[in-house]
């Protein structure tokens, strides 16, 4: 694809020009006759580089140069003017133009200057979307309470040593974000990060993806395999979904923790390992050690160091970083400008549970995005049970000194919401968030009909 270049200058000859000539090159070329067309252009258009005239009608080249990198920082600007003085040159590269060039200028030397213009740009795209596949791969940690700060304080001090550390929070609370950056602040980040899912797999396939197997081990091995313990030699292994392993393969990740060896599936070989082990589990194992579902002395073992990550509903500070967070990034994929987030919008976020944690809120935001036609994500594509979530017990109620009969309240709502409807049982029950039957029971206890 050939690269666009935007030309804005008010000399029609200079325009005529410089067109013909890059055209010969290969480049794509858009013209704007002022600032402010330049600055319509550029947003439409977007082109790889801009050749900026200072003097121009309607807006000079400074305020357009402003504009042009307010929204697009990146991008490489090469001022060109017959009026250009040290200080306005001074002033545009403040802003972020990358060259300057008085007219008249030799074309081959401008030729040169785009060249390494685009260059620059391409290397500089190359880079961020290094770091952007870097981040997605590491992810980032997003917090502002005193709750994940904590987190993170026991976080820098546990990633030193080589202590095994057992991770406990709820689904989608960001426990393999928090394991791997226990790994890249130790001493073996430089060494692999290996995790694996243990409740993706059943017994049979999760030996074999843990400690491997030997050719010929069971019918289809035609090769040595190595298991995630060999290939963490180094580094860290992360166990998500610990609690879900089978009686049998406890024991087996018992020896591993006690003796740090195991033997490959159909191997006699035994394999020392240099390795650290993180843990994982939505499940309470203190509560499965009591029902004999996970070995006590494994747990023991495992919790070493055990860290509490917090359901985002009890820390809901961290709600609007991350939603600031999700929406620059979405924008960013599907090529929009960031949006904004209205405060009616961001309340109703604020005030939900958030069941699903930062995983929920994450896709929460991703449909905004898609779905928003402005620059301001609204009301009205929100999911349903966020839009008719409140803050009920405070928008409706404050509790009297002398008590209240909790069923008159539930009648009284009922009533409300069947008033509503004109008596349409499904639309009450939908604006109750319960089930027709669930309806139809309580108004026969409540004597509405």
């Amino acid at each position: 694809m050939n690269k666009r270049i935007l030309i804005a200058d008010d000399e029609k000859n200079m325009i005529w020009a410089l067109k013909r000539a890059l055209s010969k090159e290969g480049y794509d070329i858009i013209t704007a006759e002022n600032g402010r067309k330049a600055v319509e252009v550029f947003i439409e258009k977007e082109p790889s580089l801009v050749l900026l005239d200072l003097k121009m009608p309607e807006m000079d080249g400074i305020e357009a140069l402003r504009r042009i990198k307010e929204y697009n920082s990146k991008i490489p600007v090469i001022i060109l003017t017959a009026h250009g003085t040290t200080q306005t040159a001074v002033e545009a590269m403040k802003i972020g133009a990358l060259d300057y060039i008085s007219k008249p200028f030799d074309i081959d030397e401008l030729k040169i200057v785009i060249k390494k213009a685009l260059d620059y740009k391409n290397l500089n795209d190359e880079v961020n979307y290094l770091k952007e596949k870097i981040k997605e791969n590491t992810g980032t940690i997003i917090y502002k309470s005193s709750k994940m700060e904590a987190v993170l304080d026991i976080v820098h001090k546990v990633a030193p040593t080589d202590a095994t550390v057992l991770i406990l929070g709820e689904s989608g609370t960001g426990k393999e974000l928090i394991a791997n950056a226990i790994h890249e602040y130790s001493k073996r980040k430089n060494g692999p990060f290996i995790k694996i899912n243990c409740a993706a797999l059943p017994e049979s396939l999760l030996e074999s993806e843990l400690f491997g197997y030997e050719k010929g081990a069971f019918t289809g091995a035609t090769s040595r395999k190595l298991g995630k313990f060999d290939r963490a030699q180094g580094g860290t292994i992360f166990l998500d979904e610990i609690g879900e392993i089978s009686p049998a393969m406890q024991v087996k990740l018992l020896r591993v923790l006690q003796e740090k060896e195991f033997e490959r599936v159909g191997g006699a070989q035994t394999i020392k390992i240099d390795t650290r082990i993180i843990a994982a589990t939505n499940r309470d194992l203190r509560k499965m050690v009591e029902e004999n579902k996970f070995r006590e002395d494994l747990y023991y073992r495992l919790n070493v160091i055990p860290l509490y990550i917090p359901p985002l509903r009890d820390r809901k500070e961290d709600i609007p970083v991350l939603i600031d967070y999700f929406i620059e990034k979405y924008s960013r994929q599907m090529g929009k400008r960031k949006m904004r987030i209205s405060k009616k919008v961001l309340d109703k976020f604020i005030q939900y549970d958030w069941k699903g944690n930062i995983r929920e809120l994450q896709n929460v935001i991703e449909r905004c995005v898609i779905l928003s036609s402005g620059e301001e994500i609204e009301e009205n594509i929100l999911p349903d049970e966020i839009k008719r979530r409140e803050n009920f017990a405070d928008t409706y109620f404050s509790l009297p000194d002398e008590g209240i009969s909790l069923e008159e309240v539930e009648r009284s709502l009922i009533l409300q919401a069947l008033e509503k409807t004109n008596f349409n049982q499904t639309k009450a029950a939908k604006l109750l968030g319960i089930t027709r039957h669930t309806l139809l029971y309580r108004m026969e206890k409540y004597n509405l009909k």
